[in-house]
């Protein structure tokens, strides 16, 4: 078993780390500008499914994330910006697709492994919206609920990182939004993956930021 390479008591220092380690060209950075009350919170998939210990597809790394998730989703909150969450699951008789094939598993909406994780906090009346691919795009009303909002700014969190984050990241990039993916509010079984992932978006797709940066200015927006 791969070594848990993300806990609660290093995810402060790895975040720096990476931070340091992505090569974000400044002048780049100055073309946009961060005006949380267009924004939104994207929460993917931080189910029992990856975040229980019974689950055959626990992601130990996805619990160090939860405390930055949630502090993200507190201060939205209380700035009434919008919060959207995601989860991954297939009606009785829906088709897996490629999915199924690829993975050999297919995850239900009648397995409570499906369900927000009980550490989130998700309430009965938040946006929540159910997906059967990597990317929270594909067969949603995503988009268009965005664009109802006047939202033009996505912040990403949740797992798995270098899968249906970057999808979501990736997507969301080709249809003009901009794209600020929270290094240590995201997680995935590998930290080579989850580098992988990070350079690959830095250099193509979205803003590498911390928990506490986006905290920081969401919470001196007037």
């Amino acid at each position: 078993m791969e070594e848990v390479y993300l806990t609660k008591k290093n995810i402060s220092s790895k975040a720096d780390e990476w931070i340091a380690m992505l090569d974000y060209s400044s002048s780049r950075l100055k073309k946009f500008k961060f005006i949380p009350k267009n924004s939104a919170l994207l929460v993917i998939d931080m189910q029992e499914y990856f975040l229980s210990k019974n689950s055959h597809a626990f992601i130990p790394e996805a619990n160090a994330i939860v405390p930055n998730i949630n502090s993200l989703i507190d201060e939205y909150r209380n700035k009434d910006f919008p919060v959207i969450f995601t989860y991954y699951a297939l009606e009785k008789d829906e088709e897996p697709g490629i999915m199924g094939r690829w993975w050999g598993d297919i995850l239900r909406v009648s397995d409570p492994l499906s369900k927000i994780h009980t550490s989130i906090k998700w309430k009965e009346n938040d946006i929540l919206l159910r997906k059967n691919r990597y990317s929270a795009f594909i067969g949603t009303n995503l988009d268009q609920l965005l664009k109802d909002m006047r939202i033009n700014t996505l912040i990403i969190t949740g797992v798995m990182t270098h899968l249906c984050c970057e999808s979501t990241a990736r997507e969301a990039f080709m249809k003009d939004y901009d794209v600020y993916f929270v290094v240590d509010a995201t997680a995935t079984g590998s930290e080579e993956f989850h580098i992988s992932s990070l350079k690959t978006l830095t250099d193509g797709f979205t803003i590498p930021v911390k928990t506490d940066t986006v905290l920081m200015e969401v919470k001196r927006f007037a």
